[in-house]
């Protein structure tokens, strides 16, 4: 080699072992979980496996077209569906305090879920050999007929699926060059400010130019 004779520095024995991650154990961590919940199931039971969650859209301009399980409901959420804030931890529902609601659409859906859940749910009193019922308390009946909900949501998200029908393309859209379309929005928005100020600025000036022609014409007469 030129210049000091350097040998090469090959790093033919790197501890490759140390950037190596493995997953032998998935199969056997399938198995504890599956069995963690069945052991929370009977421990719990008759009360749902998992508490009730609000419905909510995901972070960001890329995923907010989805939506999913949120942390809890808000507080205006609550007082919407009738339920105090401190009792609903007590028949399952999960609060986050934090929250806020910047969607009436979204707002109205979770109150709808509220009260679809508060219709269906069968309370057991909370000592089960009491002969006397409290208020609020489901009747024997109903409390015999009642099923505990395994699943990982007590109230299923249903995704709604839009799906356009095909239609045949008329001939303004066939004669549009989007590309036009696109570039003289993409300006408008960029120079909106700029061409808001200029006219507000051009209005002043005609209103002020407009006064000084009034002064004029009243001095000649």
């Amino acid at each position: 080699m030129k210049g000091n004779n350097a040998l090469p520095d090959n790093h033919f024995r790197k501890d490759w072992q140390r950037y190596v991650r493995t997953w032998f154990d998935q199969p056997a961590s399938k198995v504890a979980r599956r069995k963690a919940r069945v052991a929370k199931a009977a421990k719990v039971h008759p009360r749902p496996l998992n508490n009730l969650r609000p419905v909510v859209r995901c972070q960001t301009v890329k995923y907010n077209r989805k939506i999913r399980a949120g942390r809890g409901f808000t507080l205006d959420e609550l007082q919407a569906a009738g339920i105090p804030r401190k009792f609903a931890p007590t028949i399952g529902i999960s609060v986050d305090h934090r929250r806020k609601n910047r969607s009436e659409e979204a707002f109205q859906a979770n109150v709808s879920r509220l009260k679809t859940y508060r219709s269906k749910l069968v309370i057991f009193p909370r000592k089960p050999t009491s002969q006397r019922a409290k208020k609020g308390d489901s009747t024997a009946e109903e409390r015999k007929a009642a099923t505990q909900v395994l699943s990982k949501q007590v109230l299923p998200i249903a995704l709604p699926e839009k799906r356009l029908k095909a239609r045949a393309i008329t001939k303004e859209e066939r004669e549009r060059t989007v590309s036009a379309l696109l570039r003289k929005s993409l300006t408008d928005g960029k120079l909106f400010g700029q061409r808001e100020r200029r006219a507000k600025e051009k209005a002043e000036k005609a209103a002020a130019g407009g006064g000084k022609d009034k002064k004029a014409d009243a001095g000649d007469e």
